[in-house]
């Protein structure tokens, strides 16, 4: 399902007329408020966004994990597994499908070990005992099941927080206020033109440590420049994507996008494959739409990674340091 496009947009008389509809952040308040989270004996990191749908909590849960690994520190991800049909706690498996375990746990697994629990109390301790020094909760900001030692915010830039509603009327799972309220730092993703727009129009980021950074394509040495490219994408702003290829000069001939998370059924594979061959042009999606492909079809098909670079890595990482340093209250 494609949100609608008034979530996007700034907000409006009217927006702020239908907020009282917003009745997910009630939801979500009430949750938080009856629940008695679990205590692991090692640290928690959450990794989480106040809207519905995607802000890039991927590529900064990547980037935890490659900055934890260099420490020498074991981390493990913990996710529900969004999409799969185990229950777990299972730690994924390179023989385990997206029908198993979601396409982001897939995607994740590349760097470290990942576990999937729709409880994710009990991934938590498989995790910890399976080894972790920390636990790194992948969409965690509302789940109340673990205690957390650092909570992360991300932030699309481009989109921001729409029109500040709550579901179904705008993008948001709670208030901006009550979100931002339990976050200890924010990652806040896009152009810098992007993010110091997002920053004027929310003061509420001016209590927190804000951290600006952008998706770059990955240096794999494909010669993107003029190649003739039909893309398609299964993310949470397929454009963005497709917006990369442009600024590679890439000959970008076609586009298809798709919900994210959606399933690539074999009649859709065969359209896009005859669409791509009437327009003379290659097949490329993102690395997190290739794991959901058939294996078959997956070798037709140019991957573009995208890693998340900070404008300040140091400065991240420090922050994230002192708080895991912190002494439990």
């Amino acid at each position: 399902m494609k949100p609608p496009r008034y979530w996007n947009r700034p907000p409006s008389a009217l927006s702020r007329m239908l907020a009282p509809l917003g009745i997910y952040a009630l939801g979500t308040r009430r949750r938080l408020a009856k629940s008695t989270p679990h205590t692991l004996s090692i640290s928690v990191i959450s990794i989480g966004n106040l809207n519905a749908g995607g802000t890039g909590k991927t590529p900064v849960a990547i980037a935890l994990m490659e900055m934890i690994t260099a420490t020498g520190l074991k981390p493990h991800v913990v996710s529900r597994g969004y999409g799969g049909r185990l229950e777990g706690p299972h730690r994924v498996q390179d023989t385990d499908s997206p029908a198993d375990v979601g396409d982001e746990p897939l995607l994740l697994a590349a760097f470290g070990p990942v576990w999937v629990a729709k409880d994710r109390a009990t991934g938590g301790e498989a995790a910890q005992e399976a080894g972790a020094d920390i636990v790194i909760l992948d969409d965690g900001h509302q789940n109340p099941s673990l205690t957390k030692t650092v909570s992360i915010v991300v932030i699309d830039a481009d989109i921001g927080f729409g029109n500040r509603n709550a579901m179904p009327v705008g993008p948001l799972r709670e208030t901006v206020p009550e979100g931002l309220a339990r976050a200890d730092c924010v990652v806040l993703i896009g152009s810098p033109e992007a993010c110091t727009a997002c920053k004027n129009v929310t003061p509420e980021l001016s209590k927190l440590p804000v951290f600006t950074g952008a998706l770059t394509p990955l240096a794999t040495g494909m010669p993107w420049s003029g190649m003739p490219v039909f893309a398609f994408a299964g993310i949470g702003r397929p454009e963005k994507m497709f917006a990369t290829l442009r600024s590679l000069g890439a000959d970008l001939r076609g586009t298809r996008a798709f919900d994210d998370h959606e399933p690539y059924a074999p009649m859709v594979l065969t359209r896009l494959e005859a669409t791509a061959k009437d327009l003379g042009a290659q097949l490329v999606t993102t690395e997190k739409d290739a794991v959901r492909l058939p294996l078959s079809f997956r070798k037709k098909v140019l991957t573009l990674p995208v890693r998340l670079v900070f404008d300040d890595p140091a400065g991240f990482a420090e922050a994230i340091n002192e708080k895991l340093n912190q002494p439990s209250s």
